[in-house]
């Protein structure tokens, strides 16, 4: 079913939806994501999205982008490079670097860049197959 080097890509956009129902979810309204001025005053463009949200993200691509349903994540490591804004578009790339098929474990890296082709993040994500 996976093999190395398998590559898998998605498309995820940071939607004012996603934004605030983060916010309505897990109240985290610290101001570098919650204010414009105090972002700005850290030297930001705009407020930065939560760190969180692209977890939300892999957690879709692991449930729904594999070609398999029946997988659990036993770990996962992500690195924060760059901000993400509002309504940025972020390009998802996975690539398998370790399958170990006596104890079904898919290992992945990942990472996602912006429009301008800036990794904004990037790290390891390791799954079970069921």
């Amino acid at each position: 079913m996976f093999k190395i080097e398998d590559t898998f890509t998605e498309r995820f956009n940071v939607t004012d939806e996603i934004y605030h129902g983060f916010i309505t979810l897990f109240k985290d309204q610290n101001p570098l994501h919650t204010d414009a001025t105090f972002a700005a005053d850290k030297g930001f463009k705009a407020e930065v999205m939560h760190g969180n949200i692209l977890n939300g993200f892999l957690s879709y691509f692991i449930g729904e982008g594999l070609p398999t349903k029946n997988v659990i994540i036993h770990s996962q490591e992500i690195q924060y490079k760059n901000p993400v804004y509002l309504n940025d578009s972020l390009e998802f790339k996975a690539k398998v670097v370790g399958f170990y098929e006596s104890v079904n474990v898919v290992e992945f890296k990942f990472d996602f860049k912006n429009s301008e082709a800036k990794v904004v993040a990037k790290g390891k994500i390791q799954i079970g197959l069921l």
